[in-house]
């Protein structure tokens, strides 16, 4: 008997966080798989077991569907090629050559992730249109008769893979920096070139980091519903998650029809996932050693100043160019412009509609909503995440390894499909929370518990876990170890893991669209609402704001982070 209770109470703490799990993630998939196969969407009152079907993916025999889920693979895929291109190339341009000014061309390469991916979308549908964009405006004021139009196949991969090369430049980057550089050295002693040595040794060991930011990244712009809106929409581009968006709008509603499109991005996902996993560990190599030496520095010779050119142009159409729109939209006195040459007038710019928002009851609404819900998220987050971390790393408990395998979970779902699946879970539990500030915190912490956990368990692997245990055999409970001894060791990762889900929370639209009301509308859904009504100027000044306040936060993570490790030292 005592065996028994032994046994169970060793199991409890994975057994609290699986049913914590489950709720979060795993009934919000359930009611996907059971609304596909439906002929009913789950309600409060019938969930909708007693009308199963296979109708509802019949849909995949209309050509509207067919075509968004080739649209899908074909703009992801292409747009993953060019973001994989642009990061790999900035990537090695600041960490391996003697380019000027690599710090700024570091900037350059993270600066667009500052950017939301829908006020990039924004504020290039403000520079592209073909008939009002600021580019053709300008392009027509100086005589040339030629037209951006970003409403098209093209622009939507130029816009995703602006947005999303900042991924591949992080992980390149990371890799090409701690090169051990005596492979390289025993290239040159025996005779290769230089370009024989990047080619056969160099790119090679970066091939890892390579395939696994591409396939990322052909994950990430494959469930990206914002681009796909902004700039797809209007050209009567669908791509699944814009087509699972169009379906849930129809009136009436065919949620059981966009749950079977959710199944398939899903399973595509899956794969894709999956494919990532098998390349990254069938291809990983050592590169890292303890000597302490840097790897050599690469001369460009006359290629100097054209690469900084190129990586000037990536930064002017990723952050310049769009915020330079955004301001001038948002500061415009009338919408309509027919003329670049308008602007110039005395009378053409103004800040009153600036000033109009800033102070505006319902900006002010909207902006505590996005901060608190970020905040609470973040909090909540990195205390599961190191929960989560703790039990799987720390403790003998049985089944732990299955919590690995749900909290990474989501990373195979759209944000866009969480969110419906959370819809349903939340109309049909006995809880008060759907419409309330809660199930958006619920969301966010259901579609960024992946990042969070692996940012704390790549930090509580770092901390030897005889400290604690030297604590315990001490007289301290196990408890007040934790919180006297890991916890303050692994401050660093912690704050970073918070910060990071702050970032992530402010920024997400996706999962927030079918769960917020009138009364907990987030930033990003007032963007969106200003673009999908057609007002422009409110969209980019909104836009604007948005951005300062995640410049904000990322000023204030980069202080307490600094403060943090001098306290941890």
């Amino acid at each position: 008997m005592s065996a028994v209770i032994t046994r169970l109470r060793r199991g409890l703490p994975t057994g609290v966080l699986l049913a914590g799990l489950g709720i979060l993630v795993v009934v919000p998939m359930l009611f996907i798989l059971l609304a596909a196969f439906s002929t009913h969407v789950p309600r409060p009152g019938a969930i909708g077991l007693d009308s199963l079907s296979l109708d509802n993916f019949s849909i995949f025999g209309t050509s509207q569907a067919m075509g968004a889920l080739g649209n899908s693979v074909l703009v992801a895929g292409t747009a993953s090629v060019l973001a994989v291109g642009i990061g790999c190339g900035l990537a090695f341009l600041a960490a391996r050559t003697d380019t000027p000014a690599r710090r700024f061309l570091y900037f350059a390469g993270i600066a667009p992730l500052f950017l939301p991916s829908l006020v990039g979308a924004i504020a290039w549908s403000l520079l592209g249109s073909p008939a009002t964009g600021f580019l053709n405006l300008l392009l027509q004021g100086i005589g040339l008769d030629v037209t951006v139009n970003i409403y098209s196949v093209p622009g939507l991969i130029m816009v995703l893979a602006l947005y999303y090369a900042p991924y591949a430049f992080l992980l390149v980057h990371a890799s090409l920096s701690l090169m051990n550089p005596d492979l390289e050295e025993a290239a040159f002693v025996h005779g290769a070139t230089l370009r024989r040595t990047l080619r056969r040794v160099t790119f090679p060991l970066a091939m890892p980091a390579i395939l696994g930011s591409g396939i990322l990244v052909f994950a990430l712009t494959m469930e990206n519903f914002p681009v796909a809106q902004v700039i797809g929409n209007p050209a009567q581009i669908d791509t699944l998650p814009s087509f699972i968006y169009r379906l849930m709008n129809a009136s009436p509603s065919r949620g059981n029809e966009a749950a079977a499109v959710s199944i398939i991005l899903t399973a595509v996902l899956l794969v894709v996932t999956a494919v990532q996993q098998r390349a990254v560990l069938r291809r990983k190599f050592t590169t890292v050693t303890g000597k302490g030496v840097r790897a050599r520095t690469i001369p460009l010779g006359r290629w100097r100043k054209p690469a900084f050119a190129a990586a000037l142009l990536y930064f002017a159409l990723a952050v310049v160019l769009p915020l330079g729109a955004l301001t001038v939209a948002s500061l415009q006195s009338s919408p309509y412009l027919s003329s670049i040459g308008q602007l110039t007038e005395s009378d053409a710019l103004s800040f009153y509609a600036l000033g109009e928002m800033i102070t505006s009851a319902d900006f002010l609404e909207v902006a505590r909503n996005s901060v608190l819900t970020a905040v609470i998220a973040g909090v909540l987050g990195t205390a599961i995440s190191f929960g989560l971390a703790y039990t799987v790393y720390r403790t003998k408990s049985p089944g732990r390894r299955a919590l690995e395998f749900v909290a990474m979970a989501p990373l195979a779902v759209p944000a866009i499909v969480l969110g419906l699946g959370l819809l349903w879970t939340w109309l049909v539990m006995p809880l008060p929370v759907y419409g309330t500030m809660a199930v958006l915190v619920v969301a966010f912490l259901a579609v960024f518990l992946p990042q969070g956990y692996r940012g704390v368990a790549a930090s509580i692997l770092q901390v030897d876990r005889d400290l604690e245990d030297s604590a315990v055999l001490l007289g301290a409970p196990r408890a007040r170890a934790i919180a006297h001894v890991t916890l303050p060791l692994m401050r660093v990762g912690m704050v970073s893991t918070l910060l990071l889900l702050l970032m992530l929370c402010m920024r997400e639209l996706s999962a927030a669209l079918f769960l917020f009301t009138s009364d907990t509308r987030l930033l990003s859904i007032m963007i969106f609402d200003n673009f999908d009504n057609g007002a422009m100027q409110g969209a980019a000044t909104v836009s604007l704001l948005y951005c300062g306040v995640i410049l904000v936060i990322a000023v204030l993570a980069k202080s307490l982070g600094a403060k943090t490790v001098d306290g941890t030292r």
